[in-house]
């Protein structure tokens, strides 16, 4: 193992990590080895709860024999063969499927791409060229709210609102006209307005923000405000979406129906990547004609794994009656969650179905206070990051009460050990 250990060093380079403190000497990372449920396994046989459905992916546990069985019997078909011009049944099957989730919506079409930015990118080009090939093409402009979160690659990250998740510079990617809040639509001038294609937003909550919570009904506003125009909406459920809100799309909570749905993370349960935009008649009629083609798409589009995996997931929802069971469970999620808004330390707790974000302080930033509760509940039997110094918790949806009790002590322990 040590061996193993230095190797990881001299060689990897992790995503969001300042890698100095990574690579000293007296650091020991910490190997995944195996996992099943709720619980993971390091490389000295501990168990930790899964705390943040690995970075919001996992839905119903790892191991699940559903999913796995799935992927096996699709191994033993194809593991992956190229949609450029060729398709599969397991592509069609989910396809019908994620439509099938929306009953009597205007999304009738599933565009597949590999994760959450690629999904987004999907959706900003589609709007983009629907509009400059169907007569609009002074409608070159993408409307996205402060704090918002929409992935990393460049045209995803050009809509975001968190300038450190930018990279080296700004001034890259798609023309963005950025707003704070619902409100600041009114004071856009007609000439801004009559330049926007479409209107970005994670329904309901944003993520990377620190779990920041839309008033209530502001959803159901903005697509009025959309449709008053005829701009396209687009909304970012890779987080959301899959029942993390307590509906299976959180915009199914205000009854509205977007232009684009984007969809990962938990699409194939957490076990594969995969994404899916799904998009209206209107919009894919808008790509027909001689010359016409969506110019966008990749080697590993439409992935046969991917598509089993997925296919499995909703399998699991249907025979375990998931979506059923989940208003006890969240029920109970925030009665335990009460349990931390007593500590001194806490400042806000911010709840949406089976997400929360803990809010600790006010302590300077540089002080890294969230980062060391989630080191320090480690100890405790628990796994998770932080916003800053929010720190997330966004269990599976298999959770059991038992392991949601587990997961406030290690968190009321650890908020303690390193804040008082």
């Amino acid at each position: 193992m040590p061996d193993l250990l230095q190797l990881e060093k001299r060689h990897l380079w992790h995503p969001f990590t300042p890698m100095q403190a990574w690579c000293e000497d007296d650091h020991e990372p910490l190997l995944l080895v195996s996992g099943k449920g709720c619980t993971l396994t390091d490389q000295h046989g501990r168990e930790y709860l899964d705390g943040n459905s690995s970075i919001w992916t996992n839905i119903h546990g790892h191991g699940h024999p559903t999913i796995t069985a799935a992927i096996r019997a699709q191994l033993d078909r194809v593991a992956h063969t190229s949609f450029l011009g060729f398709s599969h049944e397991p592509a069609i099957q989910l396809g019908k499927a994620l439509i099938n989730l929306l009953p009597g919506s205007a999304l009738g079409r599933a565009f597949y791409s590999d994760n959450g930015s690629t999904a987004i990118e999907s959706a900003i080009r589609m709007a983009l060229q629907f509009c400059k090939q169907n007569e609009r093409p002074e409608r070159d402009t993408i409307l996205a709210f402060d704090r918002a979160y929409h992935g990393d690659t460049l045209g995803a990250a050009s809509v975001g609102g968190i300038p450190i998740f930018k990279g080296s510079g700004n001034d890259f990617g798609y023309r963005v006209q950025r707003v704070p809040n619902l409100a600041a639509l009114e004071s856009l001038t007609a000439d801004q307005t009559s330049r926007i294609a479409a209107v970005i937003i994670e329904p309901l909550i944003q993520g990377s923000a620190g779990m920041r919570l839309w008033p209530k009904g502001m959803l159901a506003q903005l697509s009025r405000w959309c449709l008053d125009r005829d701009i396209l909406l687009i909304l970012d459920e890779v987080m959301t979406g899959f029942g993390r809100t307590g509906t299976m799309f959180a915009c199914q909570q205000e009854g509205v129906v977007p232009d684009f749905l984007c969809l990962a993370k938990g699409l194939t349960g957490g076990y594969l990547p995969l994404a899916a935009t799904l998009t209206t008649e209107r919009v894919f009629e808008g790509f027909l004609g001689a010359g016409r083609a969506f110019y966008y798409g990749h080697s590993y589009t439409a992935n046969q794994l991917g598509c089993a995996a997925a296919l499995g997931s909703l399998q699991v929802f249907r025979e375990e009656c998931v979506m059923e069971n989940l208003r006890g469970k969240i029920m109970r999620f925030t009665e335990l969650l009460q349990t931390l808004r007593e500590l001194p330390q806490v400042i806000e707790i911010r709840q949406l179905g089976l997400i929360a974000g803990i809010e600790i302080g006010p302590y300077p930033p540089e002080e890294q206070r969230g980062a060391k509760v989630c080191h320090a509940v480690r100890k405790h039997g628990l796994l998770t990051r932080p916003v800053v110094d929010t720190i997330v918790l966004m269990p599976p949806l298999s959770v059991t009460e038992a392991e949601m009790k587990r997961m406030m002590e290690a968190m009321r322990l650890g908020i303690i050990e390193v804040c008082e």
